[in-house]
């Protein structure tokens, strides 16, 4: 049975051992935590967890690691993007193979495919498997833009029902609602508490990688409790964090986080680089501030 993906999904680093080499075995800790710590969902190999700087060997144990120790507990989406249509086939075919409860795929990146071409990308991908795609709009790193009128004829095609809306114009969350009606959940990419008031029914975001539980929380006060001051008051408690892992610094300032917290997070890959020293303790610094710690 498909699960019905809603709530706050950590788009997830992906932990490096001291030579560099992908560390499964802190993977796996790191993924036991963040159920723990009540997120909502999952999502390996998306742009913080530095995919396209994974060998395929390295993906395919990263996504084999995670979906096994979640072991159903949560839904587990896995990214599959790539500039070849038919090599995202191949590799949501493997993630559906793997056990993977979805696949998130953003746009083609170098090709800047027309709408129609967009559409048959799409209807492609989803004709090869029986698991829901998440569409991933991000026109800064995929060189197009998912409007809404795009994403109402995407979301006609069975199957793509979910799409992570990563611009901030928190009215885009308004329009794709209000064109593609059911067919389309959308979930909010950098906005988080602006998208729910907006209708979202989720949130892929960063900085649940180093506060799991404070993110979801946002979301079942809006969504579940409607409690909208309450969830405004935490939302902006938080923003400090959020803010940190916003922009360029999205993997080296999570992965500092995350080591200042106590979690062997590694380095980032080039040509992406560890935070310059004094950034790093300003990360240091929102650690301390916020009590943030990491315990299996």
């Amino acid at each position: 049975m498909q699960k019905t993906f809603r709530g706050v999904y950590t788009v997830m680093i992906t932990p490096l051992d001291p030579s560099g080499a992908v560390d499964l075995k802190g993977l796996a800790a790191f993924t036991d935590w963040q159920v723990k710590e009540g997120i909502h969902g999952l999502i390996p190999l998306g742009s913080t967890g530095e995919f396209l700087s994974l060998s395929e060997e390295e993906r395919d144990s990263v996504a084999r690691t995670v979906i096994e120790t979640v072991a159903g507990r949560v839904p587990v989406l896995i990214g599959t993007g790539a500039e070849d249509t038919r090599e995202s086939i191949r590799l949501s075919v493997k993630a559906e193979a793997m056990g993977a409860d979805g696949v998130m795929i953003i746009p083609p990146f170098y090709s800047t495919p027309t709408d129609d071409e967009l559409v048959h990308h799409y209807k492609s991908i989803a004709s090869a498997v029986a698991i829901p795609i998440m569409v991933y709009n991000n026109p800064a790193t995929a060189n197009v833009d998912l409007k809404p009128e795009l994403v109402k004829r995407i979301a006609e095609i069975d199957g793509c029902d979910y799409i992570k809306e990563s611009t901030l114009e928190v009215t885009r969350v308004r329009d794709i609602i209000r064109l593609a009606g059911d067919d389309m959940t959308v979930f909010g990419g950098i906005l988080g508490f602006e998208s729910f008031v907006m209708g979202a029914q989720g949130w892929v975001a960063v900085a649940s990688n180093v506060a799991p539980g404070p993110m979801a929380r946002i979301f079942e006060l809006v969504a579940n409790e409607k409690k909208f001051d309450e969830a405004r008051e935490l939302y902006l408690k938080w923003l400090p964090v959020i803010q940190a892992v916003g922009g360029q610094a999205y993997v080296a300032g999570t992965k500092s986080l995350l080591t200042h917290m106590g979690f062997g997070a590694g380095l980032p890959r080039p040509p992406r680089l560890p935070l310059p020293p004094e950034q790093d303790a300003a990360m240091k610094k929102l650690v301390a501030d916020f009590g943030l710690t990491f315990s299996v």
